[in-house]
Order: structure tokens, then sequence, then C-alpha cells
């Protein structure tokens, strides 16, 4: 949200006019008291941001498609990019600038204007990481647990099921009380819409913002999008609500930025990208976080999304960005083309806080499932060599079809914790579990041993007594 040409030109008084336009780049002559990252109006009704100055002219990043004209007058605003936060976005789609763009809502009562560009709090205001984020995928939650104020990284080639984790961990933890915020970053504006349907149909629309910046968008605006859904983010955590942001995705931002820095004339380094890129991109990513607002713990979640190309983890923006967050998940495109779902591979994911939220139970189950898939792994190699199996192949194979009944999740059916669980004493056994999950639950409701098996978990942290449980009682 930024204020008109006239506005500016009565109430600060600095103007400036275009000397030199490329594209959307232009040098303004004038403008003696412009300060980095300030916000100016054109007078034909556009608007920018000073990106550097030097001895002769100020270099300004306009918010347009079009090219400005020579001679065009430029004002200053005074302030830093504003942008507008507030209840009043939630259930819309905004711009990069904060403007709502399916529908005419008026924005003047229910929103407050934020600094897109604003440094992270603090060491000081920051606090461990003691509570679980919950995503709704099974194998996630008992094999890679995320923390609360934990920055994840969501990577993997196109199509595998990045986006459909995240926006399963939004509704998840939406659910459960907190807000989400999607930043569609340089996509199409079916996937856009694709996002709000899916959203609508599982019911949180209501309590999510989407961010986004379309393909089509200038691409300043694509670069600002996810600092814009941070400042959203921050806003609605300075107010007492936890956040999650789902950043989707930081490869073809930092394309988009690549493009605007080779337009700037900036030094290109590895892969053409500028020696800026990983000071950008931490620099948005270290906003979230777990803080101590006000005497209370609130938390700003994030999954920021990658993509990688042929299965290659070492790529420059995949690195950079692991190296900022807290672990990743990656997605195999193996896993995924034989029908696996979700197709994470656990043996190539990392979560670096997650554990520390979880009990001495969840370690000893996290432990078992990895060991139960590395061995079934192994037991399908030898499968390979012939029909003959010995008894502990077969048992590893019917152990590892259990698992699988847990496991695999491609639909959105959520289970909660204590269901998890639950299933995963019945699935751990190596003789052949022929009943489904909905079954299983079915059957601790109709014997009502809801209570019992709840209270069990909270006394032990031994994978070997909830087998016990579920074999005497039920």
């Amino acid at each position: 949200m930024i204020h008109s040409f006239e506005y500016c030109q009565e109430k600060i008084k600095d103007i400036g006019t275009v000397v030199a336009a490329r594209d959307y780049i232009v040098h303004v002559d004038g403008l003696n008291g412009a300060r980095i990252n300030e916000g100016v109006a054109f007078e034909d009704g556009h608007h920018g941001y000073v990106s550097r100055i030097d001895e002769k002219y100020v270099w300004v990043v306009v918010f347009c498609k079009e090219s400005i004209d020579l001679g065009t007058r430029v004002a200053r605003t005074g302030r830093k990019l504003l942008v507008s936060a507030g209840d009043g976005l939630l259930g819309h789609i905004v711009s990069a600038l904060g403007y709502v763009i399916d529908g005419d809502k008026d924005l003047s009562t229910t929103t407050e204007s934020v600094e897109i560009d604003k440094d992270a709090l603090g060491v000081e205001k920051r606090v461990i990481i003691t509570r679980p984020l919950l995503t709704g995928t099974t194998l996630i939650d008992l094999a890679l647990p995320l923390g609360a104020g934990q920055r994840e990284l969501v990577i993997g080639e196109r199509k595998t099921g990045k986006t459909w984790f995240a926006l399963q961990t939004l509704a998840t933890q939406v659910k459960a009380g907190k807000t989400g915020i999607y930043c569609a970053i340089g996509k199409q504006a079916g996937e856009i819409v694709a996002v709000k349907e899916w959203l609508i149909k599982n019911k949180v629309m209501d309590k999510v913002i989407i961010v986004a910046s379309g393909a089509r968008e200038n691409q300043a605006e694509i670069v600002m999008a996810p600092f814009t859904a941070m400042s959203i983010a921050e806003s609605v955590r300075d107010k007492g609500s936890e956040v999650l942001v789902v950043l989707d995705d930081l490869t073809t931002h930092a394309k988009y930025y690549r493009e605007m820095s080779l337009i700037m004339g900036k030094f290109p380094g590895r892969d053409s990208y500028p020696g800026d890129i990983f000071y950008l991109q931490s620099k948005l990513l270290e906003r979230a976080g777990c803080f101590e607002v006000e005497g209370k713990e609130r938390s700003i979640s994030c999954l920021a999304i990658a993509e990688s190309v042929g299965g290659d983890l070492t790529g420059y923006i995949q690195t950079n960005l692991m190296s900022i967050t807290d672990g990743h998940i990656y997605f195999d495109i193996d896993r995924f083309q034989h029908g696996i779902r979700p197709a994470v591979n656990i043996f190539l994911s990392v979560t670096r806080v997650g554990r520390q939220t979880r009990s001495g139970l969840f370690h000893n189950v996290s432990r078992e499932i990895y060991a139960t898939v590395k061995s079934v792994e192994g037991a399908k190699v030898f499968t390979k060599f012939g029909p003959e199996q010995t008894e502990e192949v077969k048992n590893t194979l019917i152990k590892g079809e259990n698992m699988d009944k847990l496991l695999w999740q491609s639909g959105s059916k959520v289970f909660e914790e204590w269901e998890m669980l639950y299933l995963f004493a019945w699935y751990r056994q190596d003789k052949k579990e022929e009943r489904t999950p909905a079954e299983l639950l079915e059957l601790i409701k109709t014997k009502g041993q809801i209570d019992a098996w709840k209270k069990l978990l909270e006394q032990t942290d031994s994978a070997d007594e909830l087998v016990a449980f579920v074999t005497n009682k039920l």
C-alpha cells in the first residue's frame, strides 16, 4: 500500500525525473534524500522502490510490465514499502503489494500497514523449540517430526507431491487453530485457483491468506511476494496467533531475482546468480522461528519448497537453502514412479530440531520405522535372485506390507497422534494384518479402550508395550 504521487509531492516535496529506463529498472535524477528500499510513486500511477544509489542516479525498481516514459516525475514516500496485513485478508488472494485480487473487499477498517522489508527478531527474542508441529502425514509425524517454529525445506522434482504435502500440513495446522499463509511464487493462474479450491474443499480457506504473484506478473513483484507473506505472518504473530507459512517455491524465486539482478547490471556469480542471493533468502527465512512476544511463546513455522533436477540435491540454490533451514524432506522421483505415496526418502531427509519436541516413545517408534524400511528394501533386493526365500526374508516382507498400510497416504485422511501410534502397534507385527486402518480404529472404539490407550501412551516409552496392549486387550 503506497501513497499517491500527489500526496508525496505535497508532503515530502522531494521530486526526481526518469532519465533512463531498461524494462522495469529506471534511473532517476533527483530524489536527493532517497534511502535504500524506500517506496516511490510515479506521476503515471505506478509505484516502485529504491534499490541502489550511485553518484549520478537513484536506481528504482518499478512494479509494472510496461516501460516508463523518460521525463516521468517520481516522488519519495518517506517510508519503506508497506503492505496490508490483518484479519481482513483471511480467506482472500492478495498480491505482493497486499491488494485483494479475488474480490472488491474494502480493507480500510480491517487491515493495517506493515513494512515489507524488516529485519528478523534477534536472539534475545527467540526461545527453544519445544512443541511439535503435526503435518497430518503419518510418515513425517512418526519418522521425521517437525517443531513449531521450525524452517523445513521441502525438496524434490516436479510433480512428486511437494505442494500436496505442504497443503496437507497447512490444513492440519489451521484445524488446530493456527493461521495459514500460502505464497505462490511465479505460479500459473490455474495453479493458484486450484490451491484455493483445495483449501475451500477442506474447509480451511477462511483461516488462510494466499499471497500470489503469477508467472505473468512483473518480476519485481514475484521477488517481493515471499517477503510480503512473511510480513503478514509477523503481523499475525504480534497479535498473539501462531502461523504456518508455505513458500512455493524458492528456486523459482531465485531465478526471477537472477533475471532482475542481471538487468540491473549486478556482477553474476555461480550459475549467473548474483553474489547476494544467499543473503536475500537467508534474511527471508530468518524471520521465521519461535519467539517470545509480550511474555508469551509464539511461532512462525515455515515450509520452504524447492525444486531439484534429475535427483540432484547439490545444486547451488538447493544447497544454499539446506544450509539456511533446519532440515529438509526429500521427495524422491524413483519412489513416486513406483507408486509410493508420499514419495519421501527418509534416508535422504533430515529434521534438525523436530526430534527434541518428541517423547522417548516417539524416538523409539521412529527408530523402528527406519529399521523396518531399511530391512524391507534389503529383502526386496534378495527376492530378485530367485523364488526361494528364507523365513526371515518372508517375515520382513510381511512386516513391510503391514507398515505400508500405515505409512502410504495419498488422500486427505489425517490421523491423530494416538491413532498413528495405535496403528503402528498393529502393523509392527510379523504376522500379516489384513484389516484396514479404518477397521482397526473402529475396533478400539467398539471395545471402549481409547482412554486406556491414551493413558498408556503417557506412561511408556516402549513400543513393545504398545504391541502387548493391542494383542492382549483387543
